[in-house]
C-alpha cells in the first residue's frame, strides 16, 4: 500500500483562506461602461465564494432556527436601539423577508412595544432608518418625561411628609 493507490482523503479547498485572499477591487468612475460591468462581475466572484464559505460551515438548520428567531423578534425590555441591532443580525438569516425597505418597516414595526408602535403607527416614512430614527426619538422623549415626573412626584413626597409631620 503505497501513497498513490487512490484511498487518499479528498483534498479540502480552504474556502476562507480564498475568500480573504480575495480583497474584491475598488470601482472607480470610467467612462466605460464595460469597466463596471468587469468589476460587478469580479465581486460575483467573490460573493460566490463567500456562499460557498457558509454552506460548508453553517448547517441549514441553525440558518432556518435563526430565521424563526428573526420573525418572532419583539423588542421586549431592549431599548430601541438594542432592538434595531439585534433585528439587523438577525435579518441576515432572512434575506427575502427584508428584500425590500417596505418589509423591513413592517417587521420592525411589528416587534415594537405596542405604545411605541402605536404612536409611529400615524406617520409614514420615506425609509427604513427615518423609522428607526423616529423611534429612537420618541423613546428619549418618553425617558424624559419619566424622568420628570419622578422628580415632581419625589418633590410631592417630600412637602407632603413635611406636612404631616407636624400634626398638631
Amino acid at each position: 500500500m503505497g501513497l498513490g493507490n487512490g484511498n487518499a482523503p479528498p483534498q479540502v479547498r480552504d474556502k476562507r483562506g480564498e475568500f480573504l485572499k480575495g480583497h474584491p477591487p475598488v470601482f472607480k468612475h470610467s467612462t466605460n461602461p464595460l469597466h463596471a460591468d468587469d468589476w460587478l462581475r469580479a465581486i460575483e466572484r467573490q460573493l460566490e465564494i463567500a456562499y460557498a464559505f457558509r454552506s460548508h460551515h453553517v448547517p441549514a438548520g441553525l440558518m432556518k432556527l435563526k430565521k424563526k428567531e428573526f420573525l418572532a423578534l419583539k423588542q421586549g425590555s431592549m431599548t430601541i436601539a438594542e432592538y434595531h441591532d439585534k433585528f439587523i443580525q438577525l435579518s441576515w438569516y432572512a434575506p427575502t423577508e427584508v428584500d425590500e425597505d417596505e418589509k423591513r418597516h413592517e417587521l420592525f414595526m411589528e416587534g415594537l412595544n405596542g405604545g411605541l408602535q402605536y404612536q409611529l403607527l400615524s406617520h409614514t416614512f420615506a425609509s427604513f432608518q427615518q423609522l428607526v430614527d423616529k423611534a429612537l426619538v420618541i423613546e428619549n422623549k418618553c425617558h424624559q418625561m419619566e424622568d420628570k415626573k419622578r422628580k415632581f412626584q419625589g418633590q410631592q413626597s417630600r412637602s407632603n411628609s413635611r406636612f404631616h409631620a407636624n400634626p398638631q
